[in-house]
């Protein structure tokens, strides 16, 4: 197993068997009208006035398929006139290729893979893909072993914000390991995980580039690859960190959220390739439109425990305690019935209890209503009239080139950085669309990011990308310093 260029990313080879073997399709793909339509959701368009009504439409097996589920059951697709057959996807590679190569009309995709196909950064394929709406916010997080546990490693919001204090121990625990085991996993290369983990490690004095190996591992194999020893942690969405926590799976414990490393960070954006949208555009308005109205849904507090219960499903994540007996076939008409062992692993991060877990007994439940945010902003963060969690900043865009550009996957921050996020990121299209809705929208396409935002306390300025990158000490191409004296 060889590494790939100055990056060390590996493929892992749970992950790459998975990937390659299945290639992208599923069994558990679902057939178009395979549930009722919803009685109380009345059709606003009619399929023969849309361009392409029938679509395919991928999801991963994660927490956050939540919306597309939603709209599947509860009958948003119809609502807006599209016939959608849902397809299971391997991995976020085949979601993100499928997209690509045609297979899939449109899939949520890891935040970082549209602004790469569009910048061609490395390990990224190079592709005119746009977004113009999150799927949600939040909803990650890093998983570490229990060997770091052990060795004194505690979750990071148990250090009180003392970032010099957590990055002791975890370099006391990571710098005696032989380079061999010095092994993270993410799911997609040149996406915002592996920056996230990229990012937490040179904040704690750690060059990555140099120190951490990466592999790129599906999500439902991640906790199986931690338990064979493949790695010291991962980053992935839930339900696949709550699934590795004492009292489950027992072979982790939650170190940090993502929204810890960066709060309100966009997670999955809905991804289609630039054809689609000038090919079908009335098509393109009614899927934004329908999943608009799925992540409403699935954004109000007394519907998170239904979802979290839907999406158990094995059509969706099929992320069931294996001692808990569920109906083989669950939909919308015996949810109720359901145990409530069959929720242990998707709710904590859906209602909004979660529990860090830990190998001392204890139960780490942090309750908070932004672990994961699919409409509704949590009120620390929505400081812009207007703002909401589907709403793409440009900026943010961004952020990720600077990212990209940190860690040497592409050789600069282009000059053209602007115009190839507002290709993108449609959020021109998604004003437009979402006023349809009657949904209000910032007026501004970048804003600052402040430094409390971010896990170092370094805001984001979007008025000057190169100063930015170039604040960071660790980081690829950076000035070397030579002694005369030796």
């Amino acid at each position: 197993m060889g590494t790939l260029d100055r990056r060390s990313l590996l493929w892992g080879l749970g992950g790459f068997a998975l990937a390659t073997g299945l290639a992208a399709y599923d069994p558990l793909a679902l057939k178009p009208n395979r549930r009722a339509i919803a009685q109380d959701i009345k059709p606003v368009i009619d399929p023969a006035t849309l361009e392409k009504p029938n679509l395919t439409i991928g999801f991963v097996p994660v927490n956050d398929c939540a919306p597309i589920a939603i709209a599947y059951e509860k009958g948003f697709f119809q609502k807006y006139g599209l016939n959608v057959t849902l397809s299971r996807e391997a991995s976020w590679g085949t979601a993100r290729d499928g997209v690509i190569f045609g297979r899939l009309d449109a899939s949520p995709v890891v935040s970082g893979a549209v602004t790469n196909a569009r910048v061609g950064a490395e390990g990224a394929r190079q592709a005119p893909m746009c977004a113009a709406m999150t799927i949600h916010r939040h909803g990650n997080a890093l998983t570490m072993n229990r060997a770091m546990w052990e060795a004194g490693l505690r979750p990071l919001h148990e250090y009180g914000g003392n970032l010099d204090a957590f990055g002791r121990d975890f370099g006391r625990y990571f710098r005696s390991l032989p380079p061999e085991q010095r092994v993270w996993a993410v799911v997609l290369s040149s996406s915002i995980y592996e920056y996230f983990v990229r990012y937490l490690v040179a904040a704690v004095g750690i060059d990555p580039l140099a120190d951490l190996r990466l592999v790129i591992i599906p999500p439902p194999q991640m906790v199986t690859n931690m338990r064979i020893g493949a790695m010291q942690g991962y980053m992935v969405a839930e339900p696949w960190n709550t699934r590795a926590i004492a009292g489950n799976v027992g072979v982790g414990f939650t170190c940090a959220q993502g929204r810890e490393i960066w709060q309100g960070h966009p997670d999955r954006v809905l991804a289609v390739m630039e054809s689609f949208i000038d090919r079908y555009p009335k098509t393109y308005r009614s899927l934004v439109k329908a999943l608009i109205e799925a992540c409403q849904y699935c954004g109000r507090p007394e519907h998170r425990e239904e979802i979290a219960r839907l999406i158990v499903a094995r059509s969706y994540t099929g992320a069931v305690p294996r001692k808990c007996s569920v109906p083989q076939d669950i939909n919308l008409s015996n949810l109720k019935d359901l145990p409530n062992c069959a929720t242990q692993f998707t709710a904590p991060a859906l209602v909004g209890n979660y529990n860090y877990g830990g190998f001392d007994g204890r139960r780490r439940e942090v309750r908070s209503p932004d672990t994961t945010m699919f409409f509704d902003l949590a009120p620390t963060l929505a400081q812009v009239p207007g703002d909401h969690s589907t709403f793409l900043w440009q900026s943010q865009a961004l952020w990720l080139m600077t990212q990209a550009a940190r860690w040497g996957q592409i050789p600069r921050i282009p000059p053209n950085a602007e115009a190839l996020a507002k290709r993108a990121w449609r959020t021109d299209l998604y004003r437009e669309i979402a006023g349809e809705l009657g949904i209000a929208c910032p007026s501004d396409d970048y804003k600052v990011e402040p430094a409390d935002r971010f896990i170092d306390r370094r805001a984001f300025d979007p008025s000057d990308l190169d100063h930015y990158l170039n604040s960071f000490e660790i980081r690829a191409n950076r000035p070397q310093r030579f002694s005369l004296w030796g």
